[in-house]
């Protein structure tokens, strides 16, 4: 085995007296070893087995935790390397975001988060958002397990800044105005409840978590790619990415900011939309702007028309209309500049 780091450190039990132990990390035709050997007390040698596996990233994160644990029950290295978990790279704003961000997650309140998140998603088909633009699950989660009771206290929540306060803050105080509360505000309690090694290896879980999504947001994109390339079509490109039509849209509305021709694809979706609404729309987004959906909404149709109708399919084919709209303003831009 090729021993490539090994360190030593001493735990003080008595005034006088301090026991040792030493860390390695270790590999051989492609497998990782990481093991920790501490002298006892009474002399006994004990040696423990950390990871032993193919994967970088999981025996990094075996030793992050472990060795986080140890420290925080006492052993400290004799010679001071990078051997601390995320947590001591943190800043101070950061760190505490993420330690409220924990403490909510491990005291749920999940009914009321439920009632959060269907609030969310009525709020968001109204002005036509992505749900996490309205507030992210994590904000949610932490106005569900804090309950701040006035605006000034809500402020004090990560995420939740003077512009989405103003905009949904009375709101959000209303859904949550009866819930009993048990903790107070400012949060300076959190850091003192919160245990330094468990939170350490949840940090872990969301580098790992954060690490997977970006995975499969890449693997979506090729996918897509790939298809678009072929010139498969709508159906095709749902049942190959297993999105749901929401979220393809997003898609394909981020792949056409970024240059790529999806005007196929636009086409398709706008097929079934009659040429008089699109006219209408057309004309709204010249004379209104086209940053907001609203407008649009209820200029191309009057309230009674509205009665019935699913708003989330009249907003997505305004949504894909908005892109067309913008694309060739861009192109007539270019050529008169």
């Amino acid at each position: 085995m090729n021993l490539l780091f090994l360190n030593s450190l001493e735990k003080r039990v008595s005034e006088d007296r301090s026991v040792s132990a030493q860390v390695s990390i270790g590999e051989s035709q492609g497998s990782w070893y990481v093991g920790w050997q501490e002298t006892k007390p009474d002399g006994r040698q004990v040696q423990e087995s950390w990871f032993e596996g193919h994967s970088w990233e999981d025996m990094l994160a075996a030793f992050r935790h472990n060795i986080f644990t140890k420290q925080c029950d006492g052993f400290q290295p004799l010679l001071e390397v990078a051997m601390l978990p995320e947590i001591t790279a943190l800043d101070r704003k950061t760190a505490r975001i993420q330690l409220l961000a924990y403490y909510s997650e491990i005291h749920a309140n999940e009914e009321l988060y439920e009632k959060l998140r269907q609030w969310r998603l009525k709020q968001a088909s109204r002005e036509s958002k992505a749900p996490f633009l309205v507030a992210t699950n994590r904000l949610l989660r932490m106005v569900s397990v804090y309950l701040p009771r006035t605006m000034e206290e809500l402020k004090q929540l990560p995420g939740m800044g003077v512009n989405k306060s103003n905009a949904y803050g009375t709101e959000l105080l209303s859904i949550i105005q009866d819930q009993e509360r048990s903790t107070p505000f400012p949060l300076d309690w959190v850091e003192e409840q919160v245990n330094p090694a468990e939170f350490n290896s949840w940090l872990e879980q969301e580098k790992g978590r954060k690490r997977k999504l970006q995975e499969n947001k890449q693997e979506i994109r090729s996918k897509l790619l790939e298809a678009i390339t072929r010139g498969d079509g709508l159906d095709a490109l749902r049942e190959q990415t297993q999105l749901e039509r929401r979220d393809l849209l997003l898609w394909i509305e981020e792949l056409d900011k970024e240059g790529y021709d999806m005007e196929p694809y636009i086409e398709a979706i706008l097929h079934d939309v009659p040429a008089e609404e699109q006219s209408l729309a057309w004309t709204a987004f010249e004379q209104k702007g086209d940053r907001y959906l609203k407008p649009i909404l209820q200029a191309v149709y009057v309230p009674e028309a509205l009665q019935g109708k699913e708003l989330d399919r009249m907003y997505e084919w305004l949504r894909v209309l908005r892109m067309k709209f913008r694309r060739v303003h861009a192109e007539q831009a270019i050529e008169a500049g």
